[in-house]
């Protein structure tokens, strides 16, 4: 039986977003499930596959069962449920979520001691 337990993933950063592609070959989109606590998101996919062939008079020749989940989280900021995308096609599963909003530091970086 296969283990899962992570997946691939590339962020990258592209203008005033981050786009993460994830790696989840196998799975379908019923089984992938994204869950946004505070500032991290959490991506979890789980399956179960079961195949079966039988001889003429129903005997079972083989009888398999697949199960595997995976989960990973990562910080995304300050972002809302509504301003991450989703799309998943071709195994890969794609996140668009925007930059966290950055405070911008004083142009004054001396600091004054008492």
């Amino acid at each position: 039986t296969p283990k899962f337990d992570s997946f691939r993933t590339d962020i990258r950063e592209e203008g005033d977003h981050y786009v993460l592609d994830a790696d989840l070959p196998g799975f379908d989109r019923e089984d992938i499930h994204l869950e946004l606590q505070g500032d991290v998101l959490t991506i979890t996919a789980q399956h179960n596959n079961e195949k079966e062939d039988k001889d003429e008079e129903g005997k079972y020749i083989r009888r398999e069962r697949v199960s595997g989940s995976c989960a990973r989280s990562f910080y995304v900021g300050d972002v809302r449920p509504e301003d991450i995308r989703a799309k998943y096609e071709d195994g890969v599963l794609k996140l668009s979520f925007p930059k966290e909003n950055q405070r911008k530091l004083p142009e004054q970086t001396h600091i004054a001691i008492e």
